[in-house]
């Protein structure tokens, strides 16, 4: 008789050999790593552990939770710089369909038991798109519901340009015409100056506060964890930058990328985002995930890079009595402002009476 799966938290004796599943793995990714959750946890009030299924000391698959707290109580979520925070499997060796199905569903049933009775008032999970049966949770009273993301194929660059709209190659050869250059340097400053700015022009949330943000660069690239691109004029002004994540897992992730409104019309984001894609293919990386897909002008530029559009499972907990009246209340008051504005607009755009 086969020995039965149990649950339980790795200590730091055990990164290792998780770093190297997660690396291995194709629902992994750097999101996943401890060395990543530790950089990440220290300039955030997050903290993490790593949760495994294993069978006679054999992992069989795990979670690396990243958790915050709040007055509303402690939850699991992906947030800013953690845009997957899913399941990791094992390649099981099986030949058989079934036997390999059959051993991650015994492995996901302990895991979803073990995180439904930790007590988190809230759980998000954010699985990559290679994470696809989400039966055990929905058995399990989970929702699932889609997320997007584009991604590039850095395997065969010939044909991977072939596949950029014809626009944005235009914008890129015209970039190498006129001198831009491209550069793999740690001037974080120059990237934050313009994410600044990109964040004041959108209206968009900070990542982190700067220091905070420079001091996660720093640890991530005294690690080999990222790299820092830049398209800059030929006097060596930087003029678009991109912050992306490596490690060991043959996907890399862009988190953030900035650009100079002075420039907007150079191409120069065109022109690094393909440079960029050069480098991680020279590298020896196989893929550049370009972090999320929702409707909108980005999304657009993204799509014209010719990645590919990949659906992840997104599963949600239950959430406990105090969320559930939270987001009750906050929708509320939505409904309410969104009633109350014709009923505004009405009254305030008469004309006055005499």
């Amino acid at each position: 008789m086969a020995a039965r799966v149990t649950v339980r938290s790795l200590t730091p004796a055990d990164f290792g050999n998780w770093n190297s599943l997660v690396a291995r793995s194709r629902t992994g990714s750097i999101y996943n790593t401890t060395e990543y959750l530790e950089v990440l946890s220290s300039v955030t009030n997050g903290r993490f552990k790593i949760v495994i299924a294993e069978r006679s000391g054999e992992f069989q698959g795990g979670l690396a939770i990243y958790e915050e707290s709040s007055r509303l109580g402690r939850f699991v979520s992906t947030r800013l710089l953690l845009y997957y925070n899913g399941f990791v499997l094992p390649d099981h060796l099986s030949k058989y369909p079934s036997e390999r199905t059959s051993r991650h569903t015994e492995a996901m049933q302990q895991l979803e038991a073990a995180v439904s009775n930790m007590g988190y008032g809230r759980v998000r999970i954010r699985n990559r798109s290679t994470f696809q049966d989400a039966r055990v949770f929905q058995s399990a009273g989970w929702s699932v519901s889609p997320s997007y993301s584009y991604v590039v194929d850095l395997s065969d660059l010939p044909a991977q340009w072939e596949r950029v709209e014809q626009n944005l190659r235009r914008l890129v050869q015209r970039c190498e015409r006129e001198g831009v250059l491209f550069s793999d340097d740690d001037d974080f400053d120059s990237f934050l100056r313009m994410h600044e700015l990109t964040v004041t022009r959108k209206g968009m949330t900070a990542y982190l506060p700067s220091e905070l943000f420079k001091k996660y660069f720093v640890s991530l690239k005294s690690r080999n964890l990222c790299r820092l691109f830049h398209a800059r004029l030929p006097n060596g002004r930087a003029i678009s930058s991109q912050l992306v994540l490596l490690g060991a897992h043959p996907v890399t992730h862009s988190v953030s990328a900035a650009l100079d409104p002075e420039y907007m019309k150079t191409g120069a984001t065109a022109y690094l985002r393909w440079k960029a894609f050069e480098a991680l293919a020279n590298l020896g990386y196989a893929a550049n995930d370009l972090t999320d897909a929702e409707l909108n002008p980005v999304t657009h530029f993204k799509s014209q890079l010719g990645g590919n559009l990949e659906t992840s499972l997104v599963l949600a907990g239950r959430d406990s009595g105090r969320f559930r009246s939270h987001t009750a209340l906050l929708r509320g008051v939505g409904a309410a402002k969104n009633m109350a504005r014709p009923l505004y607009k009405t009254i305030f755009s008469r004309k006055p009476t005499v």
